[in-house]
């Protein structure tokens, strides 16, 4: 789950060196460069829900419940 959230995050930013994605349990953390923070959220939260719902999505599939947080 990590390698797709880490997909759609890094095709989004600027600084693609820069972004780590981490698991931990059924939390998926994600950080970026401060740059690219508003980039990753989108106006109005809108990018980051969709990521949201993306994982959702797919973690039904695996019968798991993954959250995604960024990490500032």
């Amino acid at each position: 789950m990590t390698e797709l959230v880490k997909y759609m995050v890094t095709a989004l930013v600027d600084n693609k060196d820069e972004v780590t994605v981490t698991e931990d349990g059924d939390v998926i953390t994600v950080k970026v460069a401060k740059d690219d923070i508003g980039k990753v959220i989108g106006k109005q939260g809108r990018i980051i829900k969709s990521i949201r719902s993306v994982v959702k999505a797919a973690s039904a599939k695996q019968d798991k419940n993954y959250s995604v947080e960024i990490d500032e």
